[in-house]
């Protein structure tokens, strides 16, 4: 019966009646019958992804995922005995990450409330992470607010979080498989959600901005230090670089606020932020509003560069890409030069070393004020057609595996940059462009620059990666044991940085304690040969540079190429390689 009432008014709102729902809920359910075809009388089982398609997903929220965890943490022991579960999902709808009770792990995968389920609203209906990336607005979505009965009894609210680009990364939930029947029932879960989201935007914003002011902004000097509300990040001159999502409302005409001067909105200049920092009590630090109103600043100064490594230059978004490896710093420096102009980049190393970061960190530190990224192996000709550039002068274009493009789609990528000469492209591959068929018109518009990732076997630094990876990304401060870390760094590493990252966050949740031991390190994987890394016919013309990355440790060298130490004293006499005195 009660489904059937639910039915019926699904049908009264196509008719156009009102029934006293939220508007956003009226207009999704609208969608879900007009635009997807969806019927209110099936009860579809929630959309799990593949683990492959989990994978790719994870990896692309990496950044975010890290950046979120220990907040999340915290708010979830904070719920955890009112039987709520958190799930952070992508712009796209996807779980990637969960918290909930292990004691109902088994109800919460039959919901759908579980790592790898979609909750796009064009797969599951109206549902808080649907209607949230939809309306990019908070909103909780209460058991027969849903569209489908499959999820009626479910209550979520949710919160989109965006990056310091004002673009939409993804949406924070937080769900009861049952709860009262009231909706005001979810207003703490709404406070507590749009609190946490808020959060991650700001972790983000002070990640990226270690070499750029960084004005904090509170309409309260109780919170200004601890908890404050917006926040901006400004180059040298002033200029705003990225911005957490409560900041827009200081910008109330709409339109680009990335490369808009501070000065235009408050009464407060590039040198008047050494009069905002800490020194000064908080009540004392007020900013007037060009509409007249008020509020408290904090700001935080660019971190001078540390000398930590002789001889590698440590710039902006650049810096902490590696811990002193010569290859890496000489390609660091590279990047530093080229990143203020427009010449097309074409990144190429083996998969896992972290072209994507590399490219990202390179747009931060260009003059271009918009960042769109790309899939190669799934755009299409109308894609590119459809591409919003209107409102941004200055664009980065990411292609990411710019060997996939289609011919169809890469004649139109083409034209786009026949059209659009203040695009600067930014190609990422697992192959070296002598490799790539593409048409030479589009191969010279991409590849000004090559730039070659080293794979992780040729880095010096494997110490400090695994070491910073630990200090960041897990909640306890867990280290390796002696024995682990030797087993580590003789590893070969076929999947590079990415396959350290989750042999790392493997052991650190097989641990007991704070120490990682040999017996939590999950076995190696053997790499696919068919992925398409670039890889030598003949291993043993790189045992130099292996060597020299093992500081000449034969024993080290002989478990990355997986002999006895016998062989690689009888390969080097072979090659006449000597160590360095």
């Amino acid at each position: 019966m009660k489904h059937a009432r639910h039915v019926e008014e699904i049908g009264q709102v196509l008719d156009g009646g009102q029934t006293g729902r939220d508007n956003f809920v009226s207009a999704s359910w609208r969608r879900c019958v007009e635009l997807y075809g969806m019927d209110p009388m099936r009860s579809d089982p929630a959309y799990i992804v593949t683990d492959a398609e989990l994978r790719d997903h994870r990896k692309q929220a990496e950044w975010l995922i890290a950046t979120a965890r220990t907040g999340l943490q915290s708010l979830f022991r904070q719920v955890a005995g009112q039987n709520y579960v958190l799930l952070l999902t992508d712009a796209k709808g996807v779980c990637v990450d969960f918290f909930g009770d292990d004691l109902f792990t088994e109800d919460l995968r039959s919901a759908g409330l579980y790592l790898g389920s979609n909750w796009s609203e064009d797969l599951a209906g109206t549902c808080g992470v649907g209607a949230c990336i939809v309306t990019q607005e908070p909103v909780t979505v209460h058991q027969d607010d849903h569209f489908g009965n499959a999820h009626v009894a479910l209550s979520c609210t949710a919160a989109p979080i965006f990056d310091s680009l004002g673009q939409l990364a993804a949406v924070l939930d937080i769900s009861l498989l049952r709860s009262p029947t009231p909706k005001s029932s979810q207003n703490l879960a709404m406070s507590l959600v749009t609190s946490a989201a808020r959060r991650v935007e700001m972790a983000n914003l002070m990640a990226e901005s270690p070499r750029d002011w960084v004005l904090r902004l509170s309409s309260s000097p109780e919170f200004l230090d601890v908890d404050p509300e917006a926040a901006v990040r400004l180059d040298g001159s002033g200029r705003v670089l990225g911005y957490t999502r409560a900041a827009r409302r200081l910008f109330p005409e709409t339109g680009q606020i990335l490369g808009r001067r501070i000065d235009e909105v408050l009464s407060v200049s590039v040198d008047d932020l050494p009069d905002l920092m800490r020194d000064r009590p908080t009540e004392e630090r007020v900013i007037e509003m060009r509409d007249g109103g008020a509020l408290f600043g904090h700001a935080i100064a660019p971190k001078a560069p540390r000398q930590a490594h002789p001889g590698m230059r440590r710039g902006g978004a650049l810096a902490g890409l590696t811990g002193g490896d010569p290859d890496m710093a000489r390609l660091l420096g590279q990047a530093e030069r080229l990143a203020p102009g427009n010449v097309p980049l074409w990144i190429t190393g083996e998969t896992g070393t972290g072209k994507t970061k590399l490219a990202r960190a390179i747009h931060m530190m260009s003059k271009a004020q918009g960042f769109i990224s790309l899939e190669c192996a799934t755009l299409r000709p109308e894609d590119i057609a459809d591409l919003c550039l209107d409102t941004v002068s200055l664009t980065t274009l990411l292609l990411r595996r710019v060997e996939e493009l289609s011919d169809e789609t890469a004649i139109a990528l083409s034209g786009l940059l026949d059209r659009r000469p203040d695009l600067r492209t930014l190609s990422t591959s697992c192959l070296d462009p002598a490799r790539i068929h593409l048409p030479r018109t589009l191969f010279h518009r991409l590849a000004g620059y090559v730039l070659s990732v080293p794979p992780l076997r040729m880095r010096r630094d494997l110490d400090w990666l695994m070491s910073r990876h630990l200090r960041r990304h897990t909640a306890d401060a867990v280290r390796l044991s002696p024995s682990a870390r030797a087993e580590l760094m003789g590893r070969t590493w076929p999947g590079n940085i990415r396959e350290m990252e989750q042999v790392l966050d493997t052991a650190a949740a097989l641990c007991v304690g704070s120490v990682i031991d040999l017996p939590d390190l999950p076995h190696p994987v053997v790499a696919d040969p068919a992925d398409g890394s670039p890889a030598s016919t003949n291993p043993w013309d790189s045992l130099e540079q292996v060597l020299v990355a093992c500081d000449w440790n034969m024993a080290r060298a002989a478990r990355r190429f997986g002999v006895n130490r016998s062989t690689i004293l009888r390969r080097m006499r072979a090659a006449g390689l000597r160590p360095p005195e």
